[in-house]
């Protein structure tokens, strides 16, 4: 397995968890909903806590998807060599123009004609 792959897979675990944490999260209002008289986020009990720890495990799990995007491109350019076209590798390209039919159709000779 690369090292493309293992970023490619780490980057779809980060992603869905970022998915999940931001779902999770209430809204804090503002916006359009504050503009329309809805003040309906009161903050009861221990949830000021809870909604600062998923502020800090969003911001966390964006900061470390941008860095093994990073990376990732890094680790592209990096690679081994091999390349899985032609186009990449900047060997000659054959003759990748499609095939058509150069025959011209024969027109029936009209016989008066002479």
């Amino acid at each position: 397995m690369s090292m493309f792959s293992i970023f490619l897979i780490l980057i779809i675990i980060v992603s869905f968890l970022l998915v999940l944490v931001i779902m999770v999260q209430n809204p804090k209002g503002g916006g359009l909903s504050s503009s329309f008289g809805g003040s309906g986020s009161q903050v009861v009990g221990g949830v000021q806590k809870t909604g600062d720890f998923l502020d800090k495990s969003t911001w966390t799990l964006a900061t470390l998807l941008i860095i093994l995007i990073l990376v990732s491109n890094v680790t592209i350019k990096s690679g081994n060599g091999t390349a899985d076209s032609r186009l990449l590798d900047g060997n000659q390209i054959e003759n990748t123009t499609p095939a058509t039919d150069n025959t011209v159709p024969v027109q029936a000779q009209d016989s008066t004609q002479q």
